[in-house]
């Protein structure tokens, strides 16, 4: 299962990080259109088969993933267009890996304890400071619930970490 950090800050800043992901656009039963970041298309399968994949409108978990118009390519060496795209992803990796390495450095990691860090702040019994932190999904209801704006972001593997 890909593991989620959870920020939150005062900044009016948004952090994310969109390190070696891909977008699906996907749809609910009730028809809510929205996008979701994959490690890959496995990841999708998994998170539906497990009910982990939901609308972040209606909360349904009956999501699938919307169907893409096909692409025709024409011709072999690579289109003006295909290389402002790719120009465009090596700039957004570069973007992603400062912002990765900014979070790291200038936001206090409180772990497990985040949910009860940030409602500590959120009700001012402690004073307001830029956090990350894991949540489970019961927290994130929790933190949801009690209006506390967090930001959920993938964590990025770094080589030697262990993500399980």
């Amino acid at each position: 299962m890909k593991k989620w950090e959870t920020i939150v800050t005062i900044s009016p800043l948004a952090w994310i990080e969109f390190y070696n992901m891909i977008v699906f656009d996907l749809e609910c039963l009730n028809g809510h259109i929205f996008e979701g970041w994959f490690e890959d298309k496995e990841d999708l399968g998994r998170q539906q088969e497990k009910g982990i994949l939901t609308c972040p409108v209606c909360e349904t978990t009956d999501v699938v993933q919307k169907l893409h118009a096909i692409s025709i390519r024409r011709s072999s060496s690579p289109s003006s267009s295909q290389k402002a795209m790719q120009a465009s992803q090596e700039a957004m990796t570069e973007f992603v890996e400062k912002i990765a390495d900014y979070v790291e450095k200038n936001f206090e990691n409180v772990g497990t304890d985040f949910t009860k860090e940030a409602l500590k702040m959120h009700y001012g019994a402690e004073e307001y400071r830029s956090i990350r932190g894991t949540t489970t999904a019961e927290e994130d209801k929790v933190l949801q619930k009690e209006g506390v704006p967090v930001f959920k972001v993938p964590l990025v593997k770094k080589p030697g970490d262990d993500m399980n």
